[in-house]
C-alpha cells in the first residue's frame, strides 16, 4: 500500500482501510463521538494516511501494525478534538473508496462502558483478524467441504457452537458423529494455520505470531464467555 500511487498500491490501500475500519471506528466511537461524526473522522484519518504518506514511515521491523494504527489514530484525534465536526476531505486529492464500510453505529458505543477505549479497539481488532482468517479458510476449503458443512462446523472454531452436541450436527449434515469430530479436528488445524498467516501480515517478525495470537485470544475470550 505504501509503494506508490499506481492502481495496485491504491487497491492495497483501499483493502487495508476496509479491513481495519471497524477497530478504528470503534475506538473513535468510544471517545464519545456520534456515529456520523465517527465515520467522518475515521474516513479523514485514512485519508490523512494517504495524503501525508504516513505508511512510508512504517518500518517492517518496528513492531505490530495494530500498535502503529492505534498510536497514529490517537495523534490524529488529538488534532481534531477541538473541531466542531470532521473536516471534509477532497479538492483534487485521491479519495479512498469505502462504500462497504461494515461498522454499525453500535460498535464502540456507550454499551461498552466497562472497557477502556484501547480494550474496545483491541477486541474489535481481534474480531477482524478472526473473521479474515475464517474467510481465508472458507476460500481454501472450497471443494473439500460443502458450503453447508463448512457453515455448520465453523461455529466450533469461533466458540459459537461449543455447546452443540456433535450428534445433533451429525444428524443435520447426514454424517455419523465420528465423522463430524474428525472434520472439526481437521478444520481447527487448518484454521490455526490461516490465523497464523493472517497475523504474520501484521507483525514485524513471524516469530512474534504466537505471542500475538495469545494476546488476541486473551482479548476476545472473556468477552465471548460473557
Amino acid at each position: 500500500a505504501r509503494d506508490g500511487e499506481d492502481s495496485e498500491s491504491m487497491r492495497a490501500l483501499e483493502e487495508l482501510c476496509r479491513t481495519y475500519w471497524n477497530p478504528l471506528f470503534a475506538f473513535v466511537r468510544s471517545q464519545g463521538f456520534d456515529p456520523e461524526t465517527a465515520r467522518d473522522l475515521t474516513q479523514a484519518y485514512f485519508t490523512e494516511l494517504l495524503e501525508k504518506d504516513l505508511l512510508k514511515i512504517v518500518e517492517p521491523t518496528a513492531g505490530r501494525f495494530r500498535s502503529f494504527l492505534l498510536t497514529s489514530l490517537k495523534h490524529f484525534l488529538s488534532h481534531e478534538r477541538d473541531r466542531e465536526r470532521a473536516l471534509k476531505r477532497g479538492g483534487g486529492t485521491q479519495t479512498i473508496s469505502l462504500d462497504a464500510q461494515p461498522a454499525g453505529p453500535e460498535i464502540g458505543a456507550a454499551a461498552d462502558d466497562q472497557l477502556t477505549p484501547e480494550q474496545i479497539f483491541e477486541r474489535q481488532w481481534a474480531l477482524t483478524v478472526l473473521e479474515r482468517a475464517l474467510e481465508r479458510l472458507r476460500r481454501a476449503s472450497n471443494g473439500s467441504e460443502s458450503e453447508a458443512q463448512f457453515d455448520r462446523l465453523k461455529g466450533y472454531l469461533t466458540g459459537d457452537a461449543s455447546r452443540m452436541p456433535y450428534s445433533e450436527v451429525a444428524v443435520e449434515l447426514g454424517m455419523n458423529e465420528g465423522a463430524v469430530r474428525t472434520a472439526v479436528h481437521r478444520l481447527r488445524k487448518r484454521f490455526g494455520k490461516m490465523l497464523r498467516a493472517e497475523i504474520a501480515d501484521t507483525v514485524a517478525d513471524p516469530d512474534e505470531a504466537d505471542d500475538e495470537i495469545r494476546h488476541l485470544l486473551s482479548v476476545i475470550q472473556p468477552w465471548k464467555k460473557a
